[in-house]
């Protein structure tokens, strides 16, 4: 019976969570589109019946003064997050714009109107607000990972693993050569001593006893540096104490040095860093997450 064939499943996770988060990214892009419509459109509407009936490019470009507050404040909180700051003038901006879209499109209803008129005209302004924010979210997301950070020590308390290296034997600088032998100068004859005197005896300093040079192969590989600071951090915590490092662990090292406590961030970055160093997996796995 044949073995049966190696099957590599370590780009199988990344690549279900690639398909994941395109279908999320358009899906998430075509509600943002369609929730600002129909707030935008709602609005132009209350201003036509509020003293623009006669000015339509007026009435349409009226809502503007108020969803775009939306957006500049949300693109003002994304710039922040990626410095890792926090702008409570743009949060100001999104909260004045949210508020005053969904009180402007549930009062254009009027006074009278049904409940669920009320719920059907607050309902857009709110999926805009809830969209805009998950596509933000996924846009830093996706920065975040493209963003070439330096390599930076890890915090204090975790050890970095250091990676194995190999050399060669045939990689080894070659032996000095010998050094030329040395004609011993002629020793004078000495002259016989008297009946009855002991000669004395000379030291003898033995030669240098031969060294085995015996070479340990090393590898010479090149570290795996990682640009994205997450992939850092758990990667150095293999080499605390060798064992696999779990969900808890990961996401309490993140949130100490302010990269968040998210478990979802944290298992991703250890398929990436098992994928790129295969030989990890061998690590005990009794306390992984």
């Amino acid at each position: 019976m044949s073995a049966p064939a190696y099957v590599d499943a370590s780009s199988t996770p990344v690549d279900v969570e690639k398909a994941i988060t395109a279908i999320a990214a358009v899906l998430t892009v075509l509600l943002t589109a369609v929730a600002f419509w129909l707030s935008y459109e709602h609005l132009q509407e209350v201003a036509a019946a509020h003293g623009m009936a006669e000015a339509v490019a007026r009435s349409w470009a009226w809502p503007a003064t108020v969803d775009l507050f939306i957006v500049i404040g949300e693109l003002l909180i994304l710039r922040a997050s990626l410095a890792h700051k926090v702008d409570g003038w743009a949060i100001g901006l999104v909260a004045a714009g949210d508020g005053a879209s969904i009180a402007l499109n549930v009062a254009g209803v009027g006074k009278d109107a049904n409940a669920l008129d009320y719920v059907v005209a607050a309902v857009p302004p709110v999926a805009a607000l809830l969209a805009f924010g998950a596509l933000m979210r996924q846009v830093h997301a996706y920065l975040a990972r493209r963003a070439s950070t330096p390599v930076t020590l890890p915090p204090p308390g975790v050890d970095v693993a250091s990676t194995p290296v190999d050399v060669s034997v045939d990689r080894l600088p070659a032996a000095p050569p010998a050094p030329p032998a040395i004609e011993p100068d002629p020793v004078p004859e000495l002259a016989a001593l008297p009946v009855g005197v002991e000669a004395g005896s000379t030291p003898v300093t033995a030669g240098p006893a031969a060294v085995d040079a015996r070479s340990t192969a090393v590898d010479l590989c090149t570290p795996v540096v990682y640009a994205n600071r997450v992939d850092q951090l758990v990667r150095a915590l293999y080499g605390s104490d060798f064992t696999q490092p779990s969900s808890a662990r990961m996401t309490q090292a993140m949130t100490a040095v302010g990269l968040g406590g998210s478990e979802s961030t944290a298992r991703t970055a250890r398929g990436r860093v098992k994928a790129r160093e295969p030989y990890l997996a061998d690590f005990p796995a009794a306390i992984a997450g």
